[in-house]
């Protein structure tokens, strides 16, 4: 393997100069020599030695990404397209500051302790944050910390989330006024202070507006599996006045969609339904899915942007950045009559 040694015998300099221009401290070098040595570099096949520029400059240019939702069934929090998504824009945005990105899921306080001490992250993004000792711990640690979709605050550390109530309760009225009224929400369990909270709070106050009476019995919660989807859709039908379908995600949406169509009912002439995040999979179901639209790419941006102004000490102007929704309307709802 070829070291900086190797390549200042090659090109004739001193190994503190091949060291200053691999490193980006190349101020005082000259054109040509810089390009002698990058054509070294290329000859001998160098690869820079990431361990040990962590030790010199106590950075070791990664960031993790920690996924706090641990799930109830064995499945890992990537199969979900949002974090897949989001995750793939959060890499992008980091490798054009050149750093590196880990992923990690961690369950309790302890984990995240071990973590933080055994791995020199230089920041962490973090999904899936509560009002609890997970995030009290969260605060000790001595790096930058960027939340994702977080109703939790603090001084120190920035969140970029959604307008998680504004875009249930749009969906919900895009039901409403195409004449629904016999609507259920379908979501994972829902925990008080999180985003699925904000979600369910928007549908309920978008039925109380159109005077309709919120039913306990229309809130679906559940672990999503196929098994699940089918469980779902089959009480869904066991309640012959229900029409409308509000879901958290475009996933659910899809998944549903699929257990209807195995047991004969179709999209939208029997139920009418919206999904949520405007992702691929909405536009490719079929009928493609209405859904309120995030800007995934925003988001991820955003994120970056603020790890980025973290690590070079400068704090950002706003530590809140609250994106907005907006529905997209495609082919899951049907306009029907007033049923009472």
């Amino acid at each position: 393997m070829a070291t900086i040694k190797d390549i200042a015998q090659l090109t004739g300099v001193s190994c503190t100069t091949v060291s200053n221009v691999i490193h980006g401290r190349s101020k005082r070098v000259s054109a040509e020599t810089i390009s002698r040595i990058n054509d070294a570099i290329k000859q001998l096949g160098y690869v820079p030695n990431m361990s040990a520029r962590s030790l010199v400059s106590n950075s070791s240019r990664v960031i993790a990404v920690i996924n706090h939702s641990v799930l109830a069934h064995k499945a890992n929090f990537m199969e979900d397209p949002f974090h897949s998504s989001f995750i793939g824009i959060v890499e992008e945005n980091l490798r054009a500051h050149d750093y590196y990105l880990m992923i990690r899921t961690v369950a309790d306080p302890g984990e995240l302790l071990a973590f933080a001490q055994n791995w020199n992250v230089d920041g962490m993004f973090v999904t899936g944050i509560f009002k609890d000792a997970f995030f009290d711990t969260l605060t000790t640690l001595n790096i930058p910390i960027v939340l994702i979709d977080s109703y939790v605050k603090h001084p120190d550390i920035c969140n970029i989330g959604l307008e998680d109530f504004a875009g249930s309760y749009q969906a919900t009225h895009h039901l409403i006024e195409n004449g629904h009224r016999h609507i259920v929400f379908v979501s994972p369990f829902v925990t008080p202070g999180g985003v699925l909270y904000e979600r369910l709070s928007g549908y309920r106050c978008a039925l109380s507006d159109a005077g309709i009476t919120p039913c306990g019995q229309y809130i679906l919660e559940s672990d999503l599996t196929a098994k699940s989807y089918t469980k779902l859709a089959q009480s869904i039908i066991a309640r012959p006045e229900i029409t409308g379908i509000v879901t958290t995600a475009d996933v659910i949406a899809a998944g549903l969609m699929k257990s209807f169509f195995e047991l004969g009912k179709q999209i939208p002439e029997d139920y009418s339904i919206v999904g949520f995040d405007d992702l691929l999979i909405s536009r490719i179901t079929n009928p493609s899915l209405t859904t309120i639209h995030q800007d995934m790419y925003q988001k991820g941006k955003y994120a970056v942007d603020a790890m980025i102004q973290c690590l070079d000490g400068t704090k950002p102007r706003k530590t809140e950045m609250i994106l907005p929704t907006k529905l997209i309307r495609r082919g899951s709802v049907k306009k029907i009559g007033d049923i009472g």
